[in-house]
């Protein structure tokens, strides 16, 4: 291979007076220091000879004070470029920190410590400005809070989002999952000034006394996706049950040895045996719960033989149906009241033990903080808790790519750096996108000019 490049910049601040960092006032040169910082640069050794000077203070913050060059912290060995390479890599392409050293020593020959790599997160957050973040969310908050909580080994993290704004609000680290730790963290929201009209929430018992507590003129919405989910898994138990009693039946006996050509044409003819469409069935069982708009051709081919296999299915087929029309959109509130009083007493589904325990999930209190969302304006109707989901779950891959970040403070520091740079993303995206759909001012002509 052949040698790398290696390349040496001057930067130089020895002005003959420089302001006191602490202060402000003018102290006077008395002396100069060189040293070197490596710098970055792909595929090549940068090192930088900076030359700074000491000067003797005339305040009584300190005795001396030495210039600094933007870019390059004091007595720091790397510029900040290295520094900012290294949060890029740990916050937005997820690496570990084994990848970024192995990373930064590929690009750019640089060989940086584990511990370098803990200083740079510690600069990064102290550069972090938490109250005005924290400024930022209350007064581009929309009304509506997702809040869910996250299991990280044996500590829980409880988060709150803007689904509508797309942005994380708070988050809390608590060693338990309870209603203590949860009320504190919602009293703190309280006190920043959040006043949500809505809540959304899973169906987990921490939340309901809790919020009409704290927040007893806000709505609870209920995820309706946990909600459908819940009922899906009792759909699948009646499945279940009938496709075990569909692969009991015995059918035509089967010859022992090869069978001829001719018991292959006629086997052909008579179709599938009794285990064969009842393992079919179970194959293409999430076709039951699909919704209609969602299937293609195909996919109503394989219902429409599924049914033909068990005809049983069409009655869970109908259910679920009548399950998606209770969370319509488009319907009022008295709508959905009345679609689920007449589910709940149809003698159809109540018949079926797995149905009828699947009702039960739809009691009055309930179906009220489910339908929660009806009230709202069509373009702020929020009735699932995706967006807090979607954000655990990428909190989660960072957790699992840094295996040994098992520290309070690693993990509380890491989470900070992260919403503040969701927060950035968002900003540059709304104003890359007020920029794409702003006219662009005309030119003055020749003859204006």
């Amino acid at each position: 291979m052949d040698a790398p490049r290696v390349r040496v910049t001057h930067k130089s601040c020895t002005p003959k007076t420089f302001p006191c960092p602490q202060c402000g006032q003018l102290g006077r040169r008395k002396d100069t220091h060189t040293r070197l910082v490596r710098d970055i640069a792909f595929g090549e050794i940068v090192t930088v000879e900076l030359t700074v000077g000491e000067y003797r203070a005339h305040c009584t913050c300190c005795k001396t004070f030495r210039s600094q060059v933007e870019g390059i912290e004091p007595r720091a060995e790397y510029t900040n470029r290295v520094r900012d390479a290294v949060i890029d890599r740990l916050l937005d392409d997820g690496m570990s920190l084994n990848r970024v050293q192995q990373s930064l020593q590929r690009d750019f020959l640089l060989d940086l410590s584990e511990g370098f790599l803990y200083d740079c997160l510690d600069w990064k957050v102290r550069q972090t400005d938490m109250p005005a973040y924290r400024q930022w969310t209350l007064d581009h908050f929309s009304g509506t809070l997702c809040i869910d909580e996250l299991h990280l080994g044996h500590r829980t993290l409880l988060l709150a989002t803007d689904p509508l704004g797309d942005f994380p609000v708070a988050f809390a680290l608590v060693s338990a999952n309870d209603q203590d730790h949860m009320g504190r963290f919602l009293k703190n929201l309280r006190n920043h000034g959040f006043s949500p009209q809505v809540v959304v929430t899973d169906g987990s018992n921490l939340y309901p006394a809790l919020l009409a507590d704290i927040w007893p003129d806000a709505r609870h919405q209920l995820c309706v996706f946990h909600v459908i989910k819940d009922i899906n898994n009792h759909v699948f138990d009646a499945l279940r049950r009938l496709r075990r009693k569909l692969a009991q039946k015995r059918g035509r006996q089967r010859r022992r040895g090869r069978p001829s050509k001719a018991q292959l044409r006629a086997r052909k003819r008579r179709g599938r045996a009794k285990k064969e469409q009842a393992y079919f069935v179970w194959k293409h069982r999430y076709l039951i719960v699909t919704r209609p708009e969602n299937l293609n051709g195909r996919e109503r081919r394989w219902l429409s033989l599924m049914f033909q296999y068990l005809p049983e299915l069409r009655r869970l087929r109908e259910f679920v149906l009548k399950i998606y029309g209770l969370f319509d959109p488009e319907q009022s509130r008295h709508q959905a009241r009345c679609r689920r009083a007449a589910l709940v007493k149809d003698p159809t589904f109540l018949s079926d033990p797995d149905l009828a325990q699947a009702l039960a999930l739809l009691s009055t209190e309930k179906f009220d903080k489910m339908i929660a969302y009806l009230p709202s304006p069509s373009s702020e109707r929020v009735r699932t808790n995706n967006h807090v989901e979607r954000a655990n779950r990428r909190l989660r891959y960072f957790e699992k790519v840094r295996y040994k970040w098992r520290r309070r403070r690693t993990i509380v520091r890491f989470i900070v750096l992260a919403m503040d740079r969701w927060r950035k993303q968002r900003i540059a995206k709304k104003e890359s996108t007020t920029l794409k759909g702003k006219p662009r001012s005309p030119l003055p002509s020749k003859r204006a000019a």
